[in-house]
């Protein structure tokens, strides 16, 4: 008996803006000094909003947003700080532990 596989995507995991923040939240204590990491994570929940409308939003073209928002893109950090606001995200700092 052959064993069925599907490729996992935390996009179709990602209903509410709770479990949006949970995610992203997680996925930056998880990623320690993996830009890439986190560039992904952010990408996927932007899938979940929609990446033209999100692109519009920012004033990015869809095909750089999706490139800055891949496992190989390197954002700015004002891109960064763009897409979290128009995602309804806020990144908090604490002291490291």
């Amino acid at each position: 008996m052959a064993l069925k596989l599907s490729k996992w995507d935390s996009v179709e995991h990602l209903q509410t803006q709770q479990d949006i923040a949970l995610y992203f939240d997680a996925c930056l204590e998880e990623a320690g000094d993996d830009v890439a990491f986190i560039t992904k994570a952010l990408g996927n929940i932007a899938r979940v909003h929609g990446m033209t409308e999100l692109a519009n939003d920012i004033g990015l073209g869809r095909e750089s947003l999706y490139k800055a928002l891949s496992a190989e893109g390197n954002p700015s950090f004002a891109t960064i700080l763009k897409v979290t606001r128009a995602l309804g995200l806020q990144l908090h700092v604490s002291v490291a532990a």
